[in-house]
């Protein structure tokens, strides 16, 4: 099997004039996400993932090569792979069998979730370990506490049978927190998807710093957080993640050019 081969991405061929326009897009998009998630420390070495969802009914999804560093990610190293966890392009190396258990489970059943985000981060970890999750305490959480959903810890996502529960609990939210796992956030675009990755993100950093400060918390009315949804679409201007999203790449091309390869 070529999982033996190194993974080195100066190695691996163009894409670009083998794919639709369309499949080249989200390869550069979801490329500059994984480098976008390593210029702000969210990686774990190489154990979290990221993918985005191809056009056609069949459901297939673009995943990172199992091994390769979220800074040397390429759109050219994503691996395409169907429902059944089959490459379909032999060339291409093997993926994270955990990664392809919760993004699959999701790709299948929900149409509007074109890209699923997942992180193992220290401020994560440590809410979705919080017997209360995350709490009103900050703007930033409010966003995601409009849409979250909650799934238990039942051990590395390898079993078959978990996706059904995942997908239950996950239901229509387009945050996840994991149960002494981590984070997830699924969205109709790439953009769209990480601004709520980072936003969920902040919202953790914030109320780990608020309950290590050891000093009485003033919690955010219930009843403001109706009202959020409304206001997101007014602070982005209608654009969601793509109002921020060119900064980002902008800010890529800066400090770590290459992943449109």
């Amino acid at each position: 099997m070529n999982s033996q081969v190194t993974l080195n991405p100066a190695t691996i061929p163009s894409k670009k004039s083998a794919v639709s326009a369309e499949e080249w897009q989200l390869r550069v998009d979801l490329a500059a996400a994984y480098r976008l998630i390593a210029l702000h420390g969210w990686d774990d070495l190489i154990f979290t993932h990221l993918s985005a969802r191809l056009p056609g009914d069949e459901h297939h999804f673009l995943i990172n090569p199992y091994g390769m560093m979220f800074d040397e990610i390429t759109a050219s190293s994503l691996v395409r792979v169907d429902q059944e966890g089959n490459k379909l392009d032999d060339s291409d190396y093997d993926i994270n069998p955990a990664g392809f258990t919760i993004h699959s489970a999701i790709h299948a059943v929900r149409d509007d979730a074109a890209c699923v985000m997942h992180t193992h981060t220290t401020a994560g970890v440590a809410v979705s370990a919080q017997q209360e999750g995350l709490l009103a305490l900050s703007q930033q959480s409010l966003f995601p506490l409009a849409s979250l959903a909650y799934h238990d810890y039942e051990g590395v996502a390898l079993r078959d049978d978990e996706k059904a529960r995942l997908q239950a609990d996950l239901g229509d939210a387009n945050f996840m927190i994991l149960r002494n796992h981590g984070l997830l956030t699924v969205g109709s675009t790439i953009a769209d998807t990480f601004l709520s990755m980072f936003i969920l993100q902040r919202a953790c950093e914030i109320q780990v710093q608020a309950l290590s400060g050891n000093r009485p918390l003033t919690p955010i009315p219930a009843g403001i957080v109706d009202t959020i949804k409304q206001q997101a679409a007014q602070v982005t201007k209608g654009m969601g993640g793509n109002l921020a999203w060119p900064g980002l790449l902008r800010k890529l091309d800066r400090n770590n050019p290459g992943y449109a390869e």
